[in-house]
């Protein structure tokens, strides 16, 4: 029995190794606490993650640790010794995984039915060769969702408005907000879940290559947005009397335009977005705004082979800048000093100076610097550049890995806050 009892000691000890993420079931910007705990001390030990998106791309990444006197790694304090980063990053294997095939995002579709389910696994070693099979020593699953509990989603197709409304759960009226994205089109709910689990309701707007309309973006007709925009207000569940924006690179643009020209919007965040019109007239009633064209011979290539558009648009006049001294509700603009697109700081500066020119203190610019274009919510991966069908080749949109993560845990904090200053009724509590 003896003997027994000793042959059994070491599969015991191997079944004490855990790794451990707490919570395993949360929103994507919620932290996950990761710890490794049952390994010999002193041991340099990998931890890698793994997701696929919903086209069955994989993404991953990986850090190496060494463990402490009592054999455990615990990523809020252990600093990660190599791997995708280094340094103290509890939720650095979240923000660094990126994609084993080129110039995909890490992007979700279907925000209510499926979480991304990214997969934790634990080697005792330095486990850098792909093409060695290396049984893991544990391994941990963790849900993340981009939706909060009790919160609903309705299918808009109001007049010529199409998208996709997220309501918080309880009776409301709820801050409204427009969510609007750039020239990948289509329908992108992601971002506007995850503001109604925290509270607002969230019309997601399409605008171009989405049902029945257009396929390319010919023109910006701001009366669409106008008629979003006041389809919004009339719903019983949302707070009157105006609503926010939040948008990203050419929405932005639009959101910006919205909140010069429509008396609806009284709070808007924009994103690394041109504070002119580019590309594609602008019309709102008679009025026409011509494009500014870009200087396409100042196109940069990256050695990954990726364009970069960052110096298009540098050589634009203070003439060209919508008018923000025409907004009657405040803006947040949002940069990435490190944006390869847009010389977006460039861009919100110029607009600030011309709310200062006309005596308007109804602006404030976040600038990060080392963060590039997209900049998502916290915990979302670096999409440094992605593949972008109508060009037929990669687009640049840069960032620096560390620089951008902090970019998005911050500005996720300052945008919520922003709205819930601006747009919620005195005496209203969210």
């Amino acid at each position: 029995m003896e003997m027994s009892r000793r042959e059994e000691a070491p599969l015991n000890t191997l079944m004490m190794i855990k790794l451990i993420a707490t919570p395993s079931n949360a929103l994507v910007d919620e932290p996950v606490s990761i710890r490794a705990t049952g390994l010999p001390p002193s041991q340099i030990v990998t931890i890698k993650a793994t997701v696929k998106d919903e086209n069955d791309n994989v993404f991953q990444s990986q850090a190496f640790y060494k463990t402490n006197e009592a054999g455990e790694v615990d990523l809020e304090k252990t600093p990660a010794l190599g791997g995708d980063y280094v340094g103290v990053h509890p939720m650095g294997l979240f923000f660094s995984l990126k994609p084993k095939k080129a110039f995909h995002r890490l992007m979700k579709k279907d925000v209510m039915n499926s979480p991304f389910c990214i997969c934790l696994d634990l080697y005792d070693s330095v486990n850098w060769l792909e093409t060695v099979r290396i049984p893991s020593k544990a391994s941990q699953r963790v849900q993340r969702w981009f939706v909060g509990p009790g919160v609903k989603r309705e299918q808009i197709q109001e007049g010529r408005v199409r998208g996709a409304l997220f309501l918080p759960p309880g009776k409301g009226p709820f801050p409204g907000i427009i969510d609007l994205f750039g020239v990948i089109g289509g329908l992108v709910e992601f971002r506007a879940s995850l503001l109604a689990s925290h509270g607002f309701a969230v019309l997601a707007l399409a605008y171009f290559a989405y049902k029945d309309l257009p396929e390319k973006l010919q023109e910006v007709d701001l009366e669409y947005f106008e008629e979003a925009a006041n389809f919004l207000l009339s719903h019983p569940k949302i707070q009157q009397p105006g609503i926010g924006v939040i948008s990203t690179s050419k929405g932005a643009e639009i959101g910006l335009a919205m909140a010069c020209y429509l008396k609806q919007v009284i709070a808007t965040v924009c994103i690394n977005g041109a504070t002119t019109t580019t590309a594609v007239p602008l019309r709102y009633q008679d009025l026409v705004v011509t494009p500014i064209q870009q200087a396409l011979e100042r196109m940069e290539v990256h050695v990954s082979g990726a364009v970069c558009f960052r110096h298009t648009t540098q050589y634009l006049q203070n003439k060209n800048i919508l008018p923000v001294e025409k907004a009657q509700g405040k803006i947040l603009f949002i940069v990435g000093e490190n944006d390869e697109l847009l010389d977006s700081k460039l861009h919100a500066q110029r607009a600030m100076d011309r709310l200062r020119r006309h005596g308007r203190s109804s602006g404030r610019m976040l600038a990060y610097p080392g963060a590039g274009h997209l900049i998502e919510p916290p915990y979302s991966p670096l999409c440094f550049a992605s593949w972008q069908p109508v060009l037929g080749r990669p687009m640049c949109f840069g960032g620096d890995l560390m620089a951008h993560a902090a970019a998005q845990e911050h500005s996720w904090r300052e945008i919520q806050k922003f709205f819930r200053k601006h747009l919620l009724q005195s005496g209203s509590k969210l």
